[in-house]
């Protein structure tokens, strides 16, 4: 296997010596620290795939360390503690605050070597990541991801359907950013329904100055503005009918001319257009050009409501806290047991906008480093009380950590039950009865 690179925090010596000579043996690099505040400032130079650290240290706390690295960190490696004081609410509390696993000396070290080798298999490095990110790790999103390099480039115009919030823009720039192949391209991005009709051919063709009262100076449109990269029209539904027949021309032409100008423009550009509406049946109202609705419909893509794909809940919550703490130069806050379960038990009727606002507002308004299912769902929605739910047993929370667990190994090994047991120290029979328990499908088990 490829190499590893595992941090241990240990103050003991011979249990030091023991662990680095054993995870050696098993092809892991590793970097030993006698002190949390040594192990501190290397874990946030190196990229670590876990860390593995005592709790008891001459300095500070493990736990202290861990911390510390989510207060500083937008990304801390997976973290597994080793105490001889254990007991069910230090247990409790650590895998709460979001440690990956936690074990109790004197302990098995073949076992430990197994439970390092899952949570290695399982980080996926960002760098391994394609440049213009995943969708989602639901199946349907994933699916949704493998279509798009077929076509971004070949296609002339893509249509996107979806409710509103559920993502269609993320998709659009997924596509014009897979197209681009990371080349300079240009992203014009429209909401139809928001352009005045007066001002809409002046918005879409652009003007030469002095070509009405008020043109001062003379202005590209969206069309030339998309020229050589993606224009992508939200809510193509909303165009008035004047205005279809107009961007069919230039789609047939491939030239525009601006409003007061005398001579054609060169326009040539990949179209998307999204909506949450029925084309088909605007056409059959008379409200939709049928010809513009056969010149759009070469390809059509549809994103699924987020209660579709309750496994993207969690991995856009966290993306979308992650990047909030960045962006502000904050502490990226965590979520509360309590709180993923809400977050997946939600119905999202408002889709991913509403995820992310709830989210923004919880972000904005508390002020713990946890973010309970009071500070998301203020107003109770999500589980329809007057008072929190209480915190889940420690049962359930691993039950609910597995879940999450598995179904991120089978994303990074695509679904191939066999690779994927490997990687997490099971047996493939055991994966099995997890899977089945867990409800969780694999590619092997949607071929058979």
């Amino acid at each position: 296997m490829s190499e590893s690179l595992i941090c241990l925090v240990e103050d003991d010596p011979i249990m030091g010596e023991s662990i680095v000579e054993r995870f050696r043996l098993e092809g892991f690099g590793i970097d030993w620290h006698i002190g949390a505040a040594a192990a501190y400032e290397a874990i946030q130079r190196k990229n670590y795939a876990v860390v593995i650290s005592d709790v008891r240290l001459p300095d500070f706390s493990g736990d202290e360390l861990y911390t510390r690295l989510t207060s500083t960190m937008t990304k801390a490696p997976p973290f597994m503690l080793v105490t001889a004081y254990a007991s069910i609410d230090k247990a409790v509390s650590m895998l709460k605050a979001g440690v990956a696993d936690y074990v109790t000396k004197p302990f098995d070290i073949a076992e430990l070597v197994h439970k390092i080798q899952a949570l290695s298999a399982c980080k996926i490095p960002e760098e391994a990541m394609p440049a213009h990110g995943p969708l989602g790790v639901s199946a349907t999103m994933r699916s949704l991801a493998d279509v798009v390099p077929r076509i971004a480039k070949r296609a002339s115009s893509i249509l996107v359907n979806g409710e509103s919030g559920s993502g269609k823009e993320v998709l659009a720039r997924h596509i014009h950013d897979v197209a681009a192949s990371g080349q300079e391209e240009p992203f014009v991005a429209v909401n139809c329904g928001a352009v005045p009709d007066t001002l809409m051919e002046a918005e879409f063709f652009g003007h030469e100055r002095g070509a009405f009262t008020g043109a001062d100076r003379q202005k590209k449109g969206f069309f030339e503005l998309a020229h050589g990269g993606t224009l992508f029209l939200d809510e193509i539904g909303e165009l008035p009918l004047a205005m279809q027949v107009k961007l069919l021309r230039v789609l047939q032409e491939k030239r525009v001319r601006r409003v007061g100008g005398e001579r054609d423009l060169e326009c040539n550009f990949r179209l998307v257009c999204a909506t949450h509406r029925d084309l088909q049946q605007l056409v059959s109202e008379g409200r939709f050009r049928e010809d513009l609705f056969y010149r759009l419909n070469v390809v059509t893509l549809r994103v699924p409501p987020l209660r579709e794909r309750n496994d993207d809940v969690l991995w856009i919550a966290r993306r979308f806290l992650s990047g909030y703490g960045a962006t502000n130069h904050e502490p990226v806050k965590a979520l509360h047991p309590a709180t993923e379960a809400a977050l997946v038990a939600f119905n999202w009727p408002g889709n991913v906008r509403e995820l992310r606002n709830r989210l923004e507002r919880a972000c904005l308004m508390s002020t713990g480093s946890v973010l309970l299912p009071a500070d998301v769902f203020s107003d109770h929605a999500a589980y329809g009380g007057e008072e929190s739910p209480d915190a889940p047993s420690l049962s359930a929370y691993m039950d609910r950590c597995e879940n999450l667990y598995i179904n991120n190994a089978l994303v990074q090994h695509h679904g191939r039950i066999t690779e994927t047991a490997a990687a997490l120290g099971i047996s493939r029979k055991s994966l099995w009865e997890r899977m089945r328990r867990h409800r969780l499908a694999g590619q092997e088990a949607a071929n058979e």
